[in-house]
């Protein structure tokens, strides 16, 4: 039997998905964090655009304020975003874990590899993204990109009120930790599975596959990826956008 007779290989589909619902109380009063212009773009289009880079994603589910799908969707359909890739917006919940199983639950069978990103992290590099996808094709059923911490850290006994000094616990070995970042990649299956199963105070969706006992892996992450959660994040965000815009020609 010659392998032309065998059947070709089903190739494997990545769907990233971007919970935007969030007000982003940080950055002061105004739309929610992720419709803030950043070089006059919302800041959700540059992070949808830069999971659409990515050749191996097929499908982008934003994730929107429970009231403003609509309003969402228009913003989408007025920009520029790659024909090869597919949008969908879904309205979304009260918090972020309950906006991702959301998006999760939109997506359409045959996406075995899923990305959960920030909209707050609008300039991620697809160099990153396509490192996450491939720890995930490679066997790792959760991979997150991150840094190594640049300041020493130290643990310590939170203030009774507000402001107040605090006093160390401890100082962790700077060496043994990482700043993580997003995207985020997951078997499908291992995703939906931490969703139905973890609650509680979890901060990202790496933490709730932990808890599951699964092995979560770390790539490199891009110093480019950082959260645009303050108004000087912004500031450095513009900053980065004009330098690429000036190396890019455009």
């Amino acid at each position: 039997m010659s392998d032309d007779s065998l059947p070709a290989p089903v190739p494997v589909r990545t769907a990233a998905v971007i919970p935007a619902a969030g007000r982003g109380v940080r950055l002061g009063p105004g739309a929610p964090k992720a419709l803030r212009t950043l070089g006059g773009t919302p800041m959700l289009i540059h992070a949808v655009r830069a999971l659409a880079a990515s050749r191996a994603v097929s499908l982008v589910v934003v994730v929107a304020p429970p009231d403003g799908a609509a309003e969402v969707r228009s913003l989408l359909d007025a920009h520029a975003l790659p024909d090869r890739t597919d949008f969908v917006v879904v309205p979304g919940g009260e918090t972020r874990q309950e906006s991702v199983k959301l998006g999760l639950e939109a997506l359409p069978p045959g996406h075995d590899i899923v990305l959960v990103h920030d909209a707050a992290r609008p300039l991620v590099p697809v160099d990153t993204v396509d490192a996450v996808i491939e720890a995930v094709r490679e066997g790792a059923p959760a991979v997150v990109p991150a840094l190594p911490l640049a300041d020493t850290v130290k643990e310590v006994e939170p203030a009774a009120v507000p402001g107040g000094p605090e006093s160390v616990v401890a100082t962790p070995e700077r060496a043994r930790l990482r700043a993580v970042q997003t995207p985020q990649g997951f078997d499908r299956a291992t995703l939906v599975r931490a969703h139905e199963t973890v609650s509680g105070d979890v901060t990202d969706d790496a933490g709730m596959v932990e808890r599951l006992g699964v092995t979560v892996v770390v790539v490199p992450g891009h110093e480019e990826a950082f959260k645009v959660t303050r108004p000087l994040d912004l500031v450095l965000a513009e900053a980065v956008l004009a330098r690429r815009r000036l190396n890019d020609g455009f």
